[in-house]
């Protein structure tokens, strides 16, 4: 992608806080973002992203009509955009929530202006690599599994498992992997965009949900195995 139809995109930034809006938006723009809106309630938000259908958005957990979280939940009913939140919650088990729900990435407050426009363009660019993947292949299959990256589907033996976006990204990457060990390093870079410090708890609860709902037996996974160690590989046997 590049930068010019990076600049092209929508972003929606959500924030109670005036001075935050203003700040956001007026970094983005110098930094070439052209399409900037912005909301200050969660019922506007959710107004504004059905209007503008926005590509990113930018979202503050705190609201004062409600939680972010509850926004983003209504964002991900239609739409697997990236949701980057604001917080100033900077405790484990808030980045852990956010990422559950189905955020890409967690920003906690203070935070700098630009780091915020450059991860934001780092999300738009991983984006796109998606959208060109899906182009050449529309559909990855192994075993008994077939995950369809158009509309964000998994089905075994043809029938549907709901994943929530993380849970996609993550199996995703290991099915692209598959058979083949993929380190939580590589695991954090790859679907959360971020360092491996800290996150080794946020993989290990959407593994063990990942196999709540493809495994036979969640206890003694045939699939999604450990290696010890090392990180996870997704088995398939019938290549």
């Amino acid at each position: 992608m590049d930068e010019l139809s990076i600049n092209n995109k929508r972003i929606l930034i959500v924030d109670d806080e005036v001075e935050i809006l203003k700040l956001l938006s007026t970094v983005l723009r110098k930094e070439g973002l052209n399409h900037v809106y912005t909301a200050d309630t969660g019922a506007k938000a959710l107004e504004v992203f059905k209007e503008v259908n926005p590509e990113l958005v930018v979202l503050d957990i705190m609201l004062p009509d409600m939680e972010g979280y509850e926004v983003c939940k209504k964002m991900r009913e239609t739409s697997m955009v990236p949701v980057l939140f604001l917080s100033a919650k900077n405790e484990e088990l808030d980045r852990i929530l956010g990422f559950a729900i189905g955020a890409d990435d967690y920003i906690t407050k203070p935070f700098s202006p630009k780091e915020v426009a450059y991860r934001i363009k780092a999300h738009l660019r991983r984006s796109n690599y998606v959208a060109n993947a899906q182009n050449e292949s529309h559909e990855i299959k192994f075993g008994p599994f077939t995950l369809n990256e158009d509309n964000f589907e998994l089905r075994k033996n043809g029938e549907l498992i709901e994943l929530k976006a993380k849970e996609f990204k993550l199996l995703n990457y290991l099915a692209i992997n598959k058979n083949q060990i993929v380190s939580k390093e590589s695991i954090c870079d790859k679907v959360w965009g971020e360092d491996y410090i800290g996150f080794d708890n946020t993989i290990m609860v959407h593994i063990r949900r990942l196999r709540e709902k493809i495994e036979e037996n969640p206890s003694k996974p045939k699939f999604l195995v450990t290696a010890k160690g090392l990180g996870y590989k997704l088995v398939v046997k019938d290549e």
